[in-house]
């Protein structure tokens, strides 16, 4: 009921052109020539198109920004009762055309969090006086402050989440994100996904940080005055807001120095998660890399950031020249937004402001939403800058920051005309700067740096998400890592002039980027990995599957790239075209595999004794269990090799028989062809590891002799550099072979096979990919997708065979569990 606040001043310009060129449009001023805009963005409207599945949540969402799409791929949801873990696979075993996600939860904690302001026994007695004060400034504003009371008594439950943050890639066990996860009552925790099934919590920060200021009998530093007794509710307060968090974010992985038994110095990677508090302190942990638990905690440094009523928190590093700048922009409610130095010590090649920064002083009362900060190259200074904007209201606030000789440059603005209602929801996509905004009305807006001789301006356009899903709410946003898909949280909206009787939470997909534009950022790309590429990598399956073929210009350009480059990053992204063709080829079942059958019912009860069964009756259910077996391992995520006799006979028109089969040997062909060469590339690595890292007749756990022979078994393989690596290794190994022994015949292990080796009683182990020996033991590891297996490493491995267990699949780059 309210009336909109008077606009900033000094709106931003704002152009119109073709969508994704840096070029000059039509600029206008405000939102005075809103219509002619209009008109002009008529031709180059971003095409957004819906992407199946919808995943409907089991509970509202819950926080300010309730969705986050980490760099692994997985989109976390913050909810009433627990946060939605969305993970988004591109799956090579699997013919159908929605989105593959698998799901899983991080549940809420059953018990409130209490907040450590003194001895329990003082607390209690402290609570009861404060609830039965006569003077009603103490007694309500104690009852009705859910930091105080966060079990509830007569109000609700403070259950839910308040805001989750990822990690970058790398920081867990597995080389994947972590998870820092903010709850209603104040609680952060940490938590790692490590078997793919299961979410476990690593430490809990909320305690910790309130065992430290219990021993500093909360104080910062030793200079502070002293402490106030907690009888005293301005010191009651204070205790709590000084220890209550408000946001969390991880900063990028940076280099600390480790000093060794011997004096050596080692390079050790190391994350930083700042924390801000209600008061506006700021604590910043610093995490070794990868992070276990409370053993893996640095330090903790708390800053003070002189910001009242803090709102929201975000990390800016700046690299010029090879030397890396870093602090932190802290938003306030009231609407000052600026930079804090993070003095960040023995961090190797960081460097930090002398004083803070002011990118927006004014007090007007229009609250800090969300902050991104964005790196980014300017064409005309010829050096890196940084694009910091925020979300202030209905308003788009941005600031320009590049360091020349003169020093630090700002430039910052606003821009108007975007919403008629406040922003719920920001996002950015960190490879080209774009900005998406998002307002409860389902109206999502695109917007484009530019960049001038002076500053910068913006491209916008808008998305209306009622032309994709029907008239709907939006309650938050996420773009994908490489910006082919957003994340929106919706619910219904009204229908006939009514709101709904019920709210039902989705999170839906659309897409931002075309096949083509997709195809062309995996063959320019500079990461050269599928698994960073997951949401590129499945626009492109989501084609080939409905149009049963690879475009002739994507088959070209790969092939143009393995000619001229040769990177196994080509080669692994035409096995994944080929099999996905493979794929599309194949029938689908005719029948629902998981569901039990009656004939299988009926086959146990003529098995079971005292019943007369013939042998006709069990060969008739033994072909009919059999061919229900092969429907349903069609679908698996089994080889290739097993399946493909199966779906030769799937095709049911008769006159296309005879191509098919041809079609699909071919793929096959083509799918053995790619994989060998995956296969003797990495075989190459591994005996290069081996030959630097081995003295001579040095026994190891490969199976150096086996590997070799079998390089040198094809007659056709002639690559003169593994040729002459296979003589050096064959020199220093002095006519010893080291072959491998079944563990329960102690027959030796021919080397005849990459995927499994067989002894002469039969007995069969699964070869680890990595290192190719062996698995003969019950426990090992798998491919996110299924392509490999790997063992686990051994505290007798020495540090290069760890390093080679810690590498993905040679395959579809995908991390192993």
């Amino acid at each position: 009921g309210r009336a909109s606040p008077r606009p900033p001043p000094c709106p931003a310009r704002s152009s119109a052109g073709p969508r994704g060129r840096l070029g000059p449009g039509p600029v206008r001023e405000g939102g005075a020539e809103a219509a002619a805009a209009a008109a002009a963005s008529a031709g180059f409207r971003l095409t957004a198109v819906r992407r199946e599945p919808a995943v409907r949540l089991q509970h509202g969402a819950s926080g300010l920004e309730p969705l986050a799409w980490s760099e692994d791929h997985r989109v976390s949801v913050s909810t009433a009762r627990s946060i939605a873990v969305l993970e988004q696979l591109s799956d090579v075993h699997s013919g159908g055309q929605d989105m593959v996600i698998h799901r899983t939860a991080v549940p809420a904690p059953a018990a409130a969090c209490m907040l450590k302001v003194g001895p329990k026994k003082e607390v209690a007695e402290c609570k009861e006086k404060f609830a039965s004060s006569v003077d009603p400034t103490v007694s309500q504003t104690f009852m009705l402050d859910r930091v105080f009371n966060p079990e509830g008594k007569s109000l609700t439950p403070m259950r839910g989440f308040k805001y989750s943050s990822w990690s970058p890639l790398g920081c867990d066990a597995n080389g994947r994100c972590l998870l820092a996860a903010l709850t209603m009552d104040n609680r952060l925790t940490i938590h790692a996904n490590l078997n793919r099934l299961q979410w476990v919590q690593l430490v809990d920060l909320t305690e910790l940080y309130g065992e430290r200021l219990l021993e500093a009998s909360y104080k910062l530093c030793k200079a502070d005055t002293p402490c106030g007794e907690l009888g005293d509710f301005p010191e009651f307060q204070r205790r709590h807001s000084m220890q209550a968090p408000v946001r969390m974010e991880w900063s990028g992985i940076c280099t600390t120095q480790q000093v060794k038994h011997n004096n050596e110095c080692r390079d050790v990677g190391s994350v930083l998660l700042a924390v801000l508090f209600e008061n506006g302190n700021i604590a910043v942990w610093q995490f070794q890399l990868p992070f276990l638990g409370k053993e893996s905690i640095t330090s903790c440094n708390t800053i003070e950031s002189g910001i009242s009523s803090p709102s929201v928190l975000s990390w800016w590093e700046y690299e010029h020249n090879n030397r890396k700048m870093s602090g932190l922009i802290v938003g306030s409610a009231y609407g000052p937004v600026k930079i804090i130095p993070v003095n960040l010590k023995a961090v190797k090649g960081y460097f930090t402001l002398r004083q803070p920064v002011v990118l927006w002083q004014e007090m007007d009362q229009l609250p800090v939403h969300s902050i991104k900060c964005i790196p980014l190259y300017h064409p005309y200074q010829k050096c890196s800058c940084s694009l910091v904007v925020a979300a202030r209201g209905p308003y788009v606030f941005w600031c320009l920051l590049l360091i020349s000789k003169a020093g630090l440059n700002v430039h910052n603005s606003h821009v108007t005309g975007l919403h008629s209602l406040p922003i719920v929801s920001m996002t950015a996509d960190k490879q080209n700067g774009t900005v998406y905004t998002c307002s409860s009305d389902g109206k999502v807006r695109q917007l484009i740096p530019i960049f001038t001789d002076v500053a910068l301006k913006f491209e916008h356009q808008l998305i209306k998400l009622s032309e994709v899903f029907g008239c709907v709410r939006t309650h938050g946003i996420a773009v994908s890592p490489c910006g082919a898909y957003l994340a929106v949280i919706t619910t219904e909206g009204m229908a006939n002039g009514l709101h709904p009787v019920n709210k039902n939470y989705q999170v839906q997909f659309v897409t931002l980027k075309t096949f083509e534009e997709a195809a062309a950022q995996l063959l320019e790309s500079s990461v050269q990995n599928l698994f960073r590429q997951v949401d590129l990598t499945d626009l492109v399956r989501w084609k080939i599957l409905k149009d049963k073929h690879i475009p002739q210009f994507l088959q070209e350009a790969l092939d143009k790239k393995i000619e001229s480059c040769g990177s196994t990053y080509f080669w692994r992204f035409k096995l994944f075209l080929l099999r996905i063709l493979y794929q599309s080829m194949q029938k689908a079942p005719s029948e629902v595999t998981w569901k039990p059958s009656h004939e299988d019912a009926k086959i146990l009860i003529s098995d079971s004794p005292g019943l007369g069964s013939t042998e006709d009756d069990q060969e008739e259910g033994t072909s009919k269990q059999a061919s229900k077996q092969s429907l349903g391992d069609t679908g698996k995520g089994v080889d290739i090799d097993d399946t493909a006799e199966d779906s030769l006979h799937q095709s049911s028109d008769t006159g296309g028989r005879e191509p098919m089969v041809e079609k699909l040997l071919e793929i096959q062909a083509q799918i053995e062809a790619v994989e060998m060469h995956l296969t003797r590339e990495h075989m190459k690595r591994v005996l290069g590891e081996v030959y630097l890292h081995t003295w001579i007749t040095e026994n190891t756990s490969i199976p150096t002799r086996g590997v070799c022979d079998f390089l040198m078994s094809d007659d056709g393989y002639d690559d003169r550099t593994a040729r002459v690596l296979i003589g050096h290794i064959l020199k220093k190994m002095n006519k010893q072979t080291f072959p491998e022994h079944c563990s329960l015949c102690k027959e030796i292990l021919p080397f005849t096979d990459r995927k499994q080796a067989v002894c002469s009683n039969g007995h069969i182990w699964l070869r680890c990919f990595l290192t190719y020996q062996s698995c003969q033991s019950l426990v090992y590891r798998r491919c996110l997708l299924h392509d490999s297996i790997a063992r686990h490493p051994t505290p007798e491995d020495p540090e290069w065979i760890k390093r080679l267990l810690q590498g993905p699949c040679t395959f579809c780059d995908s991390p192993v569990f």
